[in-house]
């Protein structure tokens, strides 16, 4: 190895540390400020606790409240991602393997949804779900959050799909094997990382959405955790270490889902995985 090659690798490795560092800095001054107390907290905000008190944590733990929070959060994210998957992919394998009178303006009409964000559309998203009568329901923010996250779903969907090789649909077919069932026996067990990848984007957007459950959630037996944040934060004001500690339990599921499919996520984004 030359010199030069070693400071590259050397300029690279520091820029990634830096990076890193603005990444794991503010979480890892959140999970301990969660430990200390306020007096700590006030003085010593980003170091470690002079005394650890773990009563914070443990009575979050202990409180029911917290725990309805995060079960309605995990199942509008969880049926969010069910929902997103199964018509994303159903879509892209569409426009990816048939040719049809208007498909390519029919896609770009649907990847129309990468232009909007979603904040422009919050009003008329509060009248629609009125007029149906799902205000304080799940399905008030599962339809949106999967209705908005279809574009970019679709877009990465049917770029995996493309990559496919098509002498595989070819001998299925002479085989006897239809559109439908070539998609349910082939396409999606071959499409694992794409699935991943699209599963934690989707997860990860829901999990963290506040605007849309804000507008269309007014009972607290069915606030998501943040806001169920809001509303902790509202009953302990100057007590940050609670606050500190609630948003630290609460980011356990969203890092366990990325965990559970990080290794699938480099190759769902960068296309196709199988070779012809």
């Amino acid at each position: 190895m030359n010199r030069s090659t070693f400071l590259i690798g050397l300029v690279k490795t520091i820029l990634l540390l830096i990076c890193a560092a603005f990444v794991i800095g503010p979480i890892l001054a959140t999970v301990l400020g969660g430990f200390k107390s306020s007096g700590d907290l006030r003085t010593n905000p980003l170091g470690l606790p002079r005394v650890w008190e773990s009563r914070f944590y443990l009575e979050l733990i202990a409180d029911p409240a917290f725990w309805r929070y995060l079960g309605n959060s995990l199942v509008i994210s969880l049926s969010a991602v069910g929902l997103t998957l199964i018509v994303a992919a159903a879509a892209a394998y569409v426009f990816a393997q048939i040719r049809f009178f208007g498909s390519r303006f029919l896609l770009s009409y649907l990847l129309l949804g990468l232009v909007f964000p979603f904040a422009t559309a919050i009003l008329p998203l509060f009248i629609t779900v009125r007029d149906l009568g799902l205000l304080d329901t799940y399905w008030a923010v599962i339809l949106p959050q999967t209705a908005f996250g279809l574009s970019l779903a679709i877009l990465l969907f049917k770029t995996f799909f493309d990559q496919l090789p098509k002498e595989l649909f070819e001998a299925a077919y002479v085989e006897g094997c239809g559109y439908i069932r070539f998609f349910w026996r082939f396409t999606l067990p071959l499409s694992t990382p794409i699935l991943a990848t699209v599963g934690v984007f989707v997860f990860v957007q829901s999990w963290n959405n506040f605007l849309l459950p804000l507008v269309v959630l007014n009972s607290r037996e069915v606030f998501t955790w943040p806001l169920g944040m809001m509303q902790f934060r509202g009953e302990y004001l100057t007590e940050w270490n609670r606050t500190l500690a609630f948003i630290s339990l609460t980011l356990i599921p969203a890092i366990v889902f990325f965990l559970a499919a990080q290794r699938y996520i480099v190759a769902g984004l960068t296309g196709g995985a199988v070779k012809g």
